[in-house]
């Protein structure tokens, strides 16, 4: 007679039940990396708005508007940033997030239709709007 060689179910089992508790602790371990790279890019995002800000003022002589600023931080290609009523708009995979911007330099008047030189740059809010 030959000896058949091969797996027991229990080891299968035994097999399955490790890999699953692997998969366990991994998906966990993903989420949080999505959530902080979405923070590190709205980060990104809210620093490149503040160091627009500095070169608009720099090339303009003057404090820019909230359009001008747009401006400064898309380029000319056509990028994820538009105006915003409360700031500037920024798309991050698909989802738009705000970063405000204020008349006064200590960040507390919102800029408006009616007021709308930038004088202070806020960081990105976390929740889509």
């Amino acid at each position: 007679m030959q000896k058949q060689t091969g797996f027991t179910l229990i080891e299968l089992v035994a097999v399955l039940v490790i890999l699953g508790m692997l998969g366990a602790m991994a998906v966990p371990r993903f989420a949080s990396v999505q959530n902080e790279a979405l923070g590190a890019a709205l980060d990104g995002s809210s620093n490149a708005v503040k160091s627009a800000h500095s070169i608009a003022i720099a090339r303009l002589r003057r404090l820019p508007t909230v359009t001008e600023l747009v401006q400064d931080v898309g380029g000319n290609a056509d990028a994820a940033v538009s105006t915003h009523r409360d700031g500037i708009q920024i798309s991050i995979n698909g989802e738009n997030y705000l970063v405000p911007t204020f008349t006064d330099s200590t960040c507390t008047s919102p800029t408006s239709t009616s007021s709308p030189t930038v004088a202070c740059v806020g960081s990105a809010s976390p929740t889509p709007i």
